[in-house]
């Protein structure tokens, strides 16, 4: 594996899965694989759950760890070509990654959708930079179309929990006060698409997802007919997807808020959510805080999947 950009890369999900138990269960047996290596972690955007879990599994595997947040102690950083620079921002993305590249084995990079002009973020531009101008493996910890870290934390959480070979997994839509990226639902999505289960998609009118993402899915524009019987219920929210409307919130219908009353229609539901989460508006506080939610065991499987995503990184260098 030289990059890690969507959840199709992990290859074979056995595999992967069996990948990721045996860290799991031996979290420290492969430091020696890290060491004397670097991981520099590139943060555009904020975050929690990313920044700390893979800090961890680096750590985990021996390496080095540098955090650099964008926004916060360096140069505002140029990203497009052809611009005269004589603004705010005196440093251009194509000299400043190769030099990052030259301060580590691995990157990774957090860069979400601007939610401006969809052809500019389903380009990918920031991440694709760095794959082509660092010159060294690179990892996607968010970017404008994918998130495949958490992805991979969600596939294995739901492997972990499942009590029927092929479960019914419902993503819901669930209203939010802000603009979100398509990233998660549509790597969550892809990564779902691999599986086989039954995969029903429920969201108002005007929230269609990219295609290429959610093909095989069943669309539902019912929510309460999306939820019986289901075994998983992932909810998030993002804007909309589609020409004129991209990027925009086309609803705030609060009846889309997964209560308790929701979750009785299905099949005794695990409740799933990326975090962080809006309470009371995407969840209510007695659903995410109920026996069922698996909102935390999610969260520390993300120590796991980036764990099992860099050491098959460290492995391919090593070749």
């Amino acid at each position: 594996m030289k990059t890690f950009t969507s959840i199709k890369q992990i290859g074979d999900l056995q595999q992967a899965f069996a990948k990721a138990r045996y860290i799991k269960q031996n979290p420290f047996a492969d430091q020696a694989i890290g060491h004397n290596r670097t991981l520099l972690l590139i943060f555009f955007n904020s975050s929690l759950r990313t920044r700390l879990s893979t800090q961890k599994a680096a750590l985990n595997l021996g390496m080095n760890t540098i955090v650099l947040d964008i926004n916060q102690g360096a140069w505002k950083l140029e990203t497009e070509h052809g611009v005269v620079m004589d603004g705010d921002k005196p440093e251009h993305l194509s000299e400043a990654i190769p030099v990052m590249g030259c301060y580590c084995d691995i990157i990774g990079v957090r860069s979400f959708a601007r939610l401006e002009n969809r052809d500019y973020d389903y380009a990918e531009v920031i991440l694709n930079q760095f794959i082509r101008y660092s010159g060294k493996p690179v990892i996607s910890m968010e970017a404008a179309t994918r998130h495949p870290l958490q992805t991979f934390a969600d596939l294995i959480t739901i492997e972990e929990y499942k009590q029927v070979e092929r479960p019914k997994i419902v993503m819901t839509w669930a209203p939010h006060p802000k603009a979100l990226p398509q990233a998660v639902p549509n790597s969550f999505a892809e990564g779902i698409g691999m599986t086989g289960y039954e995969f029903v998609i429920t969201h108002p009118r005007g929230y269609e997802l990219d295609p290429a993402f959610t093909a095989g899915a069943t669309i539902e524009y019912d929510q309460n007919k999306a939820f019986e019987g289901a075994h998983f219920i992932y909810a998030k929210n993002w804007s909309a997807y589609s020409g004129e409307n991209y990027g925009k919130v086309l609803s705030a219908d609060r009846s889309w808020t997964v209560d308790s009353a929701k979750m009785a229609l299905t099949d005794n539901a695990w409740f799933m959510h990326c975090l962080p989460v809006r309470r009371n508006m995407i969840v209510t506080d007695e659903v995410i805080e109920s026996p069922r939610s698996l909102v935390i065991p999610e969260a520390a499987n993300r120590v796991v999947s980036a764990q099992t995503v860099l050491k098959d990184i460290l492995s391919d260098m090593d070749k």
